[in-house]
């Protein structure tokens, strides 16, 4: 079975493994015991892993904060935000195709009096900076807007916003999940004040990421959501996954090794990809062509269900229709929904994410596996 998915999760690589094995037994101590040398050794692999994060997002390892993951993250951001400034301000503004994990806590905070304005984009999926501009007011303390969405692909104009918040006064979040580790990011040429990821997305484990925290210029405040201990300069309690972090970092030092000649391989792949299956009739990319993440694409049949073409190529190539997070639920995709494509080129749309792992024979195999099934479902 050719894997497609990689905008769902991506394989462990193997020397991330090889980093994390030690510290499930001969250094399994806790990074917080300070007395004896299991607890020093644990942090030693702790801080070594949060100065390799920092590195990949031209942070300062004090300005990184462990988390479960970018889920996590998300809604420290935003939960944490409103809590410290919710007395001077009680609006924020985020974008109608964010992941559910930023949608659904800011309504959250929406029962809890917090104001949200959830600002439209284009056909393309982009924003329009006027209406983000024409969208701040007075008492908005929080612009959030994903670096790279999860779905599409599309690169969100990151740097603008980031000057923008910054003639405002306003904090700036972005969620990086599908960024980190493919782009170059650097969170001061970006003026982003908080960033979102997750380590399972670039070769990393699962159930852990990190939020980074600006320190200065502004310095930014959270309100801890988990108490008990005072872990991670207080921002986030608990035993911290020492295993997990220290392959997070690997992944971290990992990325910045090849991100450039990747992205580069990647695309070319991705570009014949969708290419050979844009020949098909009635298939369509969704999403700026130009503005968007090198190894993903998201291509809509005219009158095909994506369901029926998953049905047909389940045992052979695993891809989706949308994001993971929702797709047991059934919903048609609330990116595509707010790109307004309409409810035909919405069912008929379907997400291939390639990866580190991928080969052009892959490729070719599926785009044949592909064609022969559009094909099939519209005779």
């Amino acid at each position: 079975m050719i894997y497609f998915d990689y905008n769902a999760t991506t394989p462990c690589d193997p020397a991330v493994v090889e980093a994390m094995l030690p510290y499930f037994s001969g250094k399994f101590g806790n990074a917080a015991s300070k007395t004896h040398a299991y607890g020093w050794i644990a942090d030693e692999g702790v801080e070594q892993a949060r100065k390799q994060l920092a590195l990949l997002l031209q942070a300062e390892p004090q300005e990184i904060v462990f988390t479960s993951g970018a889920t996590e993250g998300c809604n420290l951001a935003l939960k944490g935000t409103y809590e410290m400034y919710g007395t001077k301000g009680r609006h924020i503004i985020a974008v109608a195709t964010e992941h559910k994990a930023v949608l659904d806590t800011c309504r959250q905070l929406q029962r809890r009096g917090a104001e949200v304005t959830y600002l439209a984009v284009d056909n393309q999926g982009l924003v329009d900076m006027e209406a983000l501009a024409a969208a701040i007011r007075p008492d908005t303390f929080l612009i959030a807007v994903m670096y790279a969405n999860n779905e599409t692909g599309v690169l969100q104009p990151i740097a603008e916003i980031g000057r923008l918040a910054k003639q405002h006064g306003v904090l700036f979040f972005t969620d990086a999940t599908q960024a980190a580790g493919k782009l170059p990011l650097d969170v001061n040429r970006d003026q982003v004040d908080i960033l979102a990821l997750s380590a399972h997305k670039f070769y990393g484990p699962k159930g852990v990421g990190a939020l980074y925290v600006r320190r200065r210029d502004p310095r930014v405040r959270l309100l801890a959501q988990m108490d008990g201990g005072g872990h991670e300069r207080g921002f986030r309690s608990g035993t911290l996954n020492v295993p997990g972090i220290v392959g997070l970092g690997k992944a971290a030092a990992l990325a910045m090794e090849s991100m450039d000649t990747e992205e580069k391989r990647l695309r070319g792949m991705r570009d014949h990809l969708e290419r050979s299956l844009l020949r098909l009739e009635g298939a369509m990319v969704n999403g700026n062509p130009e503005r968007r993440m090198g190894h993903v694409t998201n291509l809509s049949f005219a009158g095909i269900k994506a369901e029926r073409l998953i049905a047909a190529l389940n045992s052979r190539i695993a891809f989706s229709v949308g994001s993971a997070c929702t797709s047991a639920s059934r919903e048609p995709s609330h990116v595509l929904e707010a790109m307004a494509l309409g409810e035909e080129r919405i069912k008929g749309s379907i997400r291939l994410s390639l990866g580190k792992f991928t080969t052009e024979a892959e490729t070719d195999q599926a785009i044949a596996w592909i064609a022969e099934a559009v094909k099939r479902e519209k005779a």
